[in-house]
């Protein structure tokens, strides 16, 4: 039985051995491969780095011979310098420098707003013509395994303390190279929904949304999910002449939420109504920068039927069918491709009490 980490995969990710300097590792099975010491067609120095960056800024001219020729090393059958998985302490694998949020479910804007609008449960004209998205905090994004500690603030009208109704949400990430879509990564938008709720109007989420963003180790590259494309829902009306991609435009990736050991919610990317592709044309589209490391999420990943929901305020009715998150949960998003080739890194993280 497939792992989801064979030569299909090979995800890429940074890691310290012992008390020795961050590098680059690719992972096969439940070992890494040194980048570093592999030959490699890359500068010299590219794989010693303590970021993927100068990799990612050699674009998909560097990308496919690298992937291509670790696959022939793997095949040749000759030891290569691996370590155990365990013997590594995985690290945030990219320096980010800026963070995008999308708004790409349609299935969870309108499951939000029949919780807040219930008598206009439809999203506004604008959702339809665009992928809706904000500026997160790119300093406050922490690598899977890293406790979030629940945030305080202003919790309502002369209200301050600790976040009451802390909630995760299940999204799928990509990174980009040089303007081009390096990987993939499961990602938790943590958010704090009553600070959020008493700052949103008028411009929008920012302590609510800015404490805490969870990501994978490991990101897989955009080459090995090449095959899991699927068509996506039409879209209503006609997207302008820059959003328009050619189908498959979305991934077809299963995806889970487990809280304390339990699984609450399962859905699939493929209930994106934005593809990828067009969330990154369209947060360039006005001359903003793309740089290598650039996080761009597509926000909560809800499908249309009850258990597809992939945050509490959904799958709790706005909390009056359960709670939200306490202090000592554990949350994991898990996910990966149907046929078991691939299987996604996990983002894991416990809740830890205010400060």
């Amino acid at each position: 039985m497939s792992s989801g980490f064979g030569t299909e995969h090979l995800p890429y990710g940074i890691g310290r051995r012992g008390t020795g300097e961050p590098r680059c590792f690719v992972r096969l099975e439940d070992r890494v491969l040194d980048l570093a010491s592999l030959d490699l067609p890359v500068p010299p120095g590219t794989f010693e780095a303590p970021t993927l960056n100068p990799f990612l800024e050699l674009g998909s001219a560097a990308w496919d011979p690298v992937r291509a020729r670790i696959g022939e090393l793997i095949a040749d059958g000759g030891e290569l310098p691996s370590f155990a998985l365990e013997e590594i302490e995985l690290m945030l694998p990219i320096a980010v420098g800026d963070y995008v949020d999308f708004y790409s479910s349609l299935h969870h804007a309108q499951n939000v707003n029949r919780l807040f609008r219930p008598d206009n449960p439809d999203v506004l004209p604008n959702w339809r013509r665009m992928p809706i998205g904000y500026h997160g905090r790119s300093g406050t994004i922490v690598v899977s395994g890293t406790g979030v500690r629940r945030p305080k603030g202003q919790i309502g009208e002369g209200a301050f303390g600790p976040e009451p109704a802390l909630d995760l949400e299940l999204e799928l990430a990509f990174v980009t190279g040089s303007e081009d879509i390096f990987g993939y990564v499961l990602l938790n938008d943590w958010s704090a929904r009553a600070i959020q709720a008493f700052e949103y109007q008028p411009l929008g989420p920012f302590l609510g949304k800015s404490f805490a963003t969870s990501i994978a180790a490991w990101i897989t590259p955009a080459a090995a999910l090449a095959t899991y494309r699927t068509e996506g829902e039409r879209q209503e009306p006609e997207p302008h002449a820059y959003l328009q991609v050619a189908e498959p435009r979305v991934l077809d990736l299963p995806l889970e939420l487990e809280r304390n050991g339990e699984v609450i919610s399962r859905t699939n990317a493929r209930h994106l109504y934005w593809g990828p592709e067009q969330q990154l044309a369209h947060a360039g589209v006005n001359g903003a920068t793309i740089r290598p490391g650039d996080l761009f999420g597509s926000g909560t990943i809800s499908g249309p039927d009850r258990g597809s929901e992939g945050c509490l305020l959904e799958l709790t009715n706005g909390g009056t069918d359960g709670a939200f998150l306490a202090d000592g949960d554990e949350i994991v998003l898990r996910g990966g491709t149907a046929d078991g080739a691939i299987t996604l890194a996990e983002v894991r993280a416990t809740i830890l009490p205010a400060d």
